[in-house]
């Protein structure tokens, strides 16, 4: 009998804890099953938004490969990377998007809006090689526009080691501008023992030798 006793207390105790706490704990449920279905939807939402800007990069990419553009095909790219930028702007294509953004401005002589493209991109990505790509262009914009010590600056700052060959090639260009050719024939040279560590290719850089070669034996 006590036996007895002792479990309908228990069973007591039981169907109270659960009279006071069984509406919440359902609530709880219910909350913890919205939460799921919540980020299933959040996480299905953001990879529609990636293939989104995906396609629209891959359409960008299509329409730019040639080196020069009709107009309609200019306005079409200008659209595509103004949706990129404006609906996909946290994402890698909308970064790559403003690259291209800045190749055309280049091709088009405008390197005002190269810049303005080149900086969104070295100021506000998160991801170092694409940085890095939008630093080293800028630092060939400023030695076009006869501005070799930005461009040093600019090489100064944190470029990706996978860029280093491009960085010293580029390093080697303003020093040639600042009329240093044996800083010049340095960095060159760096640029060339570094792109082969790195099995990389690296045209013209040789030439470049070369050339400062031959006007130091006419001189």
């Amino acid at each position: 009998m006590a036996d007895l006793r002792s479990e309908e207390e228990q069973l007591d105790v039981v169907k109270r804890w659960w009279k006071e706490n069984g509406t919440s704990l359902i609530a709880g449920a219910v909350l913890a099953a919205a939460g799921v279905f919540g980020w299933n939807a959040w996480q299905n939402y953001q990879e529609g938004q990636s293939e989104a800007a995906s396609a629209r990069y891959q359409q960008l990419v299509t329409i730019t490969a040639a080196n020069s553009l009709e107009d309609d095909q200019l306005a079409a790219a200008r659209e595509l990377i103004g949706e990129l930028t404006d609906q996909h702007g946290r994402t890698l294509y909308a970064e790559l998007a403003q690259l291209l953004e800045a190749r055309l401005a280049v091709q088009e002589g405008d390197l005002a809006a190269a810049k303005a493209a080149l900086e969104s991109v070295a100021d506000g990505s998160s991801r170092r090689y694409v940085q890095s790509l939008a630093w080293l262009r800028l630092a060939r914009i400023e030695l076009a526009e006869g501005n070799p010590e930005a461009a040093l600056e600019l090489l100064d700052q944190p470029i990706t080691d996978t860029l280093a060959a491009q960085q010293a090639n580029v390093r080697g260009d303003a020093h040639l501008a600042l009329g240093q050719p044996e800083q010049a024939r340095e960095a060159w040279q760096a640029a060339l023992e570094i792109a082969q560590t790195q099995n990389q290719p690296l045209y013209g850089v040789q030439f470049k030798l070369d050339d400062i070669g031959a006007e130091e034996a006419n001189q």
